[in-house]
């Protein structure tokens, strides 16, 4: 093992977690993050070398989006050789999204980066920011007994759990456990000691970092339900700013069978765009060959998007209609794990 301390580069992006009350009064604003032991002297205990940037403008998460996305990974790309690993505070909404984003991007990544925010703004009494900043930290810095990156991907970590990034999702408001992975066991746990399941961890990559600087934004979702107006489905799916559309489906891929919902699915797939079948349950993975309902997406080429979460299918179609591909290429890689985000396994379209 070196005895070099883990260089560990924060990236404050925006959010709750860097908020504090101003004297005097119960305004929030964000704090100065060239002064971050200020406000967490718990880091001097950590014998890391931290260093900290911040966006000019920080984001509310709400506002988050591809080009801040890219600016993001430029910051990474520019500061690679330097940091052993990456934490990126960013607002819990959409963290889902950046992260899955991210992994996308990062292509050959053997870092961690981390994503981490809180539900309470640090400078509050009963925060969870702290510990979630803190332990974020200090995975970004583990090592293992190669002295290799103990988590070599994009991750979100938040309340004692650290989850694949692109396997994530935000299923509460209000509890300090805000975030879950449906259809991916996580990959460490913090309590007494951090234990890091090592069997779910990405393996390492030997090649150098490719940071892909393409999205396409020309996506949007078609949330399946009971009395689905056939007006409103045709001004999404014909659309002529709309490239791809994921659709939102019931249980295990299914979607109406109405003659006139069928007959827009086929005119939109003769149209050129791409159709990627994504289920409303958190657990369990589209089948499209389980149930007729399922079967008739399948024959019109719908592409199955298996047991992908909803973040991680619109930000993956983003990136890939972002690159010079061809359709049928591009349905191969919907169909298949490109940064575990997904199953492996059959190829149906």
């Amino acid at each position: 093992m070196t005895n070099k301390k883990p260089h560990i580069l924060v990236i404050y992006t925006g959010g709750t977690i860097g908020m504090v009350e101003e004297t005097g009064s119960r305004v929030l604003r964000p704090f100065d993050f060239t002064h971050l032991t200020r406000q967490i002297p718990e880091l001097n205990k950590l014998d890391y070398v931290i260093n900290t940037i911040a966006l000019d403008n920080p984001v509310d998460s709400s506002n988050m989006n591809p080009v801040i996305w890219l600016g993001l990974a430029r910051i990474i790309e520019e500061n690679y050789a330097d940091y052993d690993g990456f934490v990126v505070l960013h607002g819990s909404d959409t963290m889902s999204y950046t992260a899955s984003a991210l992994s996308f991007i990062l292509e050959n990544l053997d870092k961690p980066v981390i994503l981490t925010g809180s539900q309470l703004p640090i400078g509050v009494i009963r925060t969870d920011g702290k510990e979630n900043f803190l332990t974020a930290v200090e995975i970004a810095g583990a090592r293992d007994e190669e002295d290799r990156p103990m988590v070599p991907e994009v991750c979100i970590y938040f309340e004692y759990k650290l989850y694949r990034g692109n396997r994530s999702h935000k299923y509460s408001a209000e509890n300090f456990q805000a975030f879950n992975s449906p259809n991916y066991p996580i990959l460490a746990e913090a309590g007494v000691s951090i234990k890091y399941y090592k069997e779910n961890i990405a393996g390492y990559n030997v090649e150098d970092l490719v940071v892909n600087n393409v999205f396409n934004s020309d996506v949007t979702v078609l949330h399946i339900f009971p009395g689905l107006n056939e007006e409103v489905v045709r001004c999404i799916l014909l659309n002529e700013a709309v490239r791809g559309v994921i659709l939102h489906t019931y249980g295990a891929g299914n979607a109406p069978t109405f003659p006139w919902f069928i007959d827009l699915l086929k005119e939109a797939v003769d149209q050129g765009k791409l159709l990627y079948n994504v289920s409303q349950c958190q657990t369990g993975s589209v089948d499209q060959t389980r149930y007729e309902t399922g079967k008739a997406l399948k024959d019109l080429g719908v592409v199955s998007g298996k047991d992908i979460t909803l973040e991680a299918a619109i930000t993956k179609m983003m990136y890939l209609l972002g690159h010079n591909l061809d359709d049928e290429e591009i349905i191969y890689y919907l169909s298949n794990p490109l940064r575990g985000e997904m199953m492996s396994g059959a190829y149906y379209l």
